[in-house]
């Protein structure tokens, strides 16, 4: 049963029973009708309390019908019935309270959460606005200025702050006992919240919200579309506003901004070990860390945040004072940004030892290695971490780049050996490909997907190949981003253009973030092997000799004076023109549209290499690298997804066009050809797919 009634003298308490989050389903919304109804025909009722059944009240509707048409009882005809019941309902917030859950609290009469309770109306992030009501209540309940604090950037408050704003009633240990005592006075003076004024018009604080998604949502439609609706109860009546936020919602709904993010939401909760990995991982209590620099020194902090105990190990007593000094830096960081409290911090302090012997991590279970980036580095310190760490322990790297199956055959052991590829900063960062080697054991990588659950990471599995997912599509995208910029572009309009698509940053910028010195590296380990037939652009080769190796030394892609913000360098540009003339390159004027067009096909062929060869078990997978690895707009859903809204026969008609200038670089992937013959799209390609 979705929905329970129980009577308990003059009061009648309805619990919503729908794990493990009690969405608001058909299911729900049909145990909801049938209470309403059941109510009429109650005799002596002077209250009903609405609670949930286990670890929340209500975490909203249920996103996965949101792709069919919607079915009746609507859940906002049941809002409305709820707040214009003559029997008065309480809302007993028992956990967290979120969307059509928040909603539901807000046509009761009062609010009683337990603490710390989450309780916010996010449902822009899923590219919809709240359909039930929450636009037009929640304005008239906490004035416009805080409402427009809380609807278009999605966030959630805790029970605290919704006390203090208004939003609850009161905070109780047990809300649904507390409403059964509430005395009748106070429900008496509770008005429904359609029954308050119309809250004051507050221009300015519409300007700031509309400033808001600008900046950090843009080209987002549903935080707009909210703000629009919250501006105008201002002036409209409550039914006006419920009509016109009901058809907004449903049209939101079925538009391509939503679908991509139900489809990130959807993936991003399905990520998790494979089916078939069965066996159960090592124990999980100290773990040791190699390398104390920045992403060293990352890793070590997001497992002390995860209550794990931490040995950092360097190579000697310098190195240890500085990876102490890097591991403090962000404990302190955390302090000031109120994240953790001085008891937190002296937690984490208790559980951290940074040592260059490996003998102090002779007890840990698990070994992350962060080291520099070559091949030595590596083999020597798994040696030295085979020599000190039991017989049992998993072994793991963090490159990005290098052979995992070669680190793993300079152990005895090659089956302890698995890729754990951190993104930095990496106690930040969701994202973590774990990577599979040729021999790696299953014990290995379920500990790796283990480790993932108990940081709270999103976990991709990928196989060995240079750059796994992410760092493949990356330096594919880079290097067709470099031809442009070659061909008749500058850095500048090639990352404006990538911007305007919805990256964060462009691939020049971001590279100025990095160091120009790290990709330099990763090309030089690659000369060996690089196909001469592959043509190389070696303007960034040329701007490592000026110096110009980013933001760090003030001068990259773009100039920084001062430390200040980017500004263009001509320098840079006429390098590509110098460049153009050696190679006999005659230059092109791209528009923007041509620039992303190249980019974007760039990266979803290689991604369907990567599909095709089995180094991503799916498409969706590849979405999930993609947005929370590399900036990929979320709103989008991810490059494969995105790649399906263009469509297959599209995508290969563009890559023959293209690959009459390069047939190596744009020839299409075998995947895509396969799926073209099948009538597939990339969401159902399987690896198999291609052959």
């Amino acid at each position: 049963m979705s929905v329970s009634f129980r009577r308990l003298g003059a009061a009648a308490v309805v619990e919503l029973d729908n794990p493990p989050v009690n969405a608001i389903g058909l299911a729900v919304r049909e145990g909801l009708q049938g209470v309403l109804d059941r109510i009429a025909a109650e005799d002596g009722l002077t209250r009903v309390i609405l609670t949930g059944k286990g670890r929340a009240f209500a975490a909203g509707g249920d996103a996965r019908e949101f792709d069919a048409p919607a079915v009746a009882p609507h859940l906002n005809d049941i809002v409305n019935q709820i707040e214009a019941c003559e029997v008065p309902w309480i809302a007993a917030l028992n956990g967290v309270t979120l969307g059509g859950g928040a909603e539901l609290a807000l046509a009761c009469r009062y609010r009683i959460a337990a603490p710390g309770v989450q309780i916010g109306l996010p449902e822009v992030n899923l590219g919809i606005v709240p359909g039930s009501g929450g636009t037009q209540r929640l304005p008239r309940l906490i004035g416009m200025k805080a409402a427009l604090g809380l609807i278009p950037t999605g966030k959630a408050d805790s029970a605290e702050e919704a006390e203090r704003l208004g939003l609850i009633d009161g905070i109780a240990d047990d809300p649904v006992e507390t409403a059964l005592h509430l005395d009748e006075g106070s429900l008496e003076l509770a008005l429904q919240v359609r029954d308050l004024p119309r809250p004051t018009a507050d221009p300015e604080a519409v300007a700031t919200a509309r400033d808001l998604a600008a900046t950090k949502l843009k080209q987002q439609i549903a935080p707009l579309r909210a703000i629009d609706l919250i501006a105008q109860t201002a002036e409209r009546t409550f039914v006006e506003g419920l009509k016109d936020e009901r058809q907004t919602f449903l049209d939101l709904r079925v538009g391509e901004q939503a679908r991509a993010l139900r489809h990130v939401f959807f993936a991003e909760r399905a990520a998790k070990a494979p089916d078939w990995l069965t066996v159960a991982p090592v124990a999980l209590e100290r773990v040791a860390v190699v390398g104390g620099g920045t992403m060293g020194a990352g890793i070590a902090y997001a497992l002390l945040n995860a209550g794990l105990s931490v040995v950092l190990l360097e190579m000697d007593a310098e190195g240890v004072t500085r990876a102490r000094d890097n591991v403090e830096k962000i404990i302190g960081q955390s302090l000031k940004r109120g994240l953790i409290d001085a008891a937190g911090a002296e937690a984490r302090r208790g559980r951290f030892v940074a040592s260059f012997e490996y003998a102090d991590a002779k007890d840990c279970t698990l070994a992350i290695e962060a080291a520099f980036e070559s091949m030595d580095v590596k083999r020597a310190v798994f040696g030295k971490l085979e020599a000190a760490l039991p017989e049992g322990a998993v072994l793991a790297s963090n490159t990005s780049y290098l052979d995992l199956d070669e680190i793993a055959r300079s152990v005895a052991d090659p089956s302890r050996v698995v890729g754990l590829h951190f993104f930095a900063p990496a106690h930040i960062m969701k994202l973590l490909e774990i990577v599979r080697g040729a021999a790696t054991s299953d014990v290995a990588l379920a500990t790796g997907f283990a480790l993932g659950k108990r940081l709270r990471k999103i976990p991709v599995l990928a196989g060995v190949c240079d750059g796994f997912i992410g760092n493949r599509i990356l330096a594919r995208y880079r290097e067709a981003a470099d031809t442009v910029f070659m061909d008749g572009s500058t850095p500048w309009e090639v990352d404006e253009a990538m911007v305007e698509f919805g990256y964060a940053m462009g691939p020049y910028e971001a590279q100025d973030l990095s160091g120009l010195d790290i990709a330099h590296a990763n090309r030089r380990r690659q000369d060996a092997t690089r196909d001469p037939k592959r043509r190389y652009v070696p303007i960034a080769d040329r701007m490592v000799e000026l110096g110009k190796l980013g933001r760090k030394t003030g001068a990259g892609w773009y100039r920084y004076p001062g430390g200040g913000g980017k500004v263009e360098d001509p320098i840079v540009a006429d390098l590509a023109l110098e460049e153009a003339h050696f190679a006999g390159v005659i230059r092109t004027d791209y528009s923007a549209d041509q620039i992303r067009e190249r980019l974007l096909l760039a990266m979803i062929n290689e991604a369907c290499d990567i599909l095709h060869e089995g180094i991503a078990a799916s498409a969706r997978d590849i979405d999930l690298v993609t947005v929370f690895g590399y900036g990929f707009p979320r709103w989008r859903g991810g490059l494969m997804h995105y790649a399906d809204t263009l469509g297959v026969a599209t995508i290969v008609d563009r890559l023959r066009a293209l690959e009459q200038e390069d047939a190596l670089v744009w020839r299409p992937s075998g995947l895509l050809l396969a799926c073209l013959d099948s009538g597939t799209p990339l969401a159902e390609a399987t690896p198999a797919a291609g052959g």
